[in-house]
């Protein structure tokens, strides 16, 4: 294998964005970790899809992100088989909607762990070996409601909204040793997230939004994959791709 071949850990891969950004990565010859916490089929279908088709080197794992031995075992796994990880694609998540009054503390802990305590898993046990090289991409997928919050989405908005000072704050931390750390906020992303919503909501919600349509996960993927190739001056910015809705 090329020496200069890189590699990226994607969490949250089976599925939507994080699969779509998987592709891309190995459609320009990334090597590639991914994981998810249930859908382990659908990761072994992803994983069959890359090396078949981009014949690069693809590892898979099932675990819970929020756990920092398990993130931690993902991630000493993948750097005994590829030596370094070049670029950490924090994409994990889930989503809770209803009100705060309705919401359990079980609920709150769960998305907690798995929007915001995974990013600092990863972050924490990927950076040393980042700033040992001097080099390193980090980018963190968040959302436009980490920026104004969305009713009745009181505790996701608050983890995107973690997600946004986390990255801030420790791209300020990294600048010195040569590692950009960035957020994507997306706005209403075509994926299964959205699914729930009636053809009524969706034409609403397509209404608000100036561009006339939902964004595509390949539209997320293609930035991020921009995010780790170039803009070496960029770091602690939280993008929107939004097409102008927020």
């Amino acid at each position: 294998m090329n020496q200069t071949t890189k590699t990226v850990f994607i969490t949250g891969a089976s599925r939507g964005i994080g699969r779509a950004i998987a592709i891309r990565f190995a459609a320009a010859g990334y090597r590639l970790a991914l994981c998810c916490r249930h859908n382990s089929d659908m990761l072994r279908e992803l994983q069959t899809l890359i090396t078949e088709q981009y014949h690069t080197d693809c590892l898979i794992y099932t675990a819970d992100t929020g756990n920092y031995s398990q993130m931690a075992s993902m991630l000493n796994d993948t750097i005994q088989h590829f030596h370094h990880i070049d670029v950490l694609v924090n994409n994990a998540g889930i989503s809770y909607i209803g009100l705060l009054t309705d919401m359990s503390s079980e609920d709150w802990q769960n998305i907690l762990s798995t929007n915001l305590t995974s990013v600092f898993n990863s972050c924490r046990l990927t950076v040393p070996g980042m700033v040992h090289r001097h080099s390193g991409k980090i980018i963190n997928i968040s959302s436009v409601w980490g920026c104004c919050g969305a009713s009745c989405e009181v505790a996701y908005s608050a983890t995107k909204g973690g997600i946004n000072a986390f990255t801030q704050a420790l791209a300020k931390e990294l600048a010195p040793s040569n590692i950009q750390v960035n957020a994507i906020a997306c706005g209403a992303i075509d994926t299964e997230m959205n699914a729930f919503l009636s053809e009524e909501d969706r034409q609403a919600l397509t209404d608000e939004i100036p561009s006339g349509r939902f964004g595509r996960p390949e539209e997320v993927a293609e930035l991020v994959l921009d995010l780790s190739e170039n803009h070496h001056y960029m770091t602690g910015q939280i993008i929107r791709l939004d097409g102008g809705w927020i």
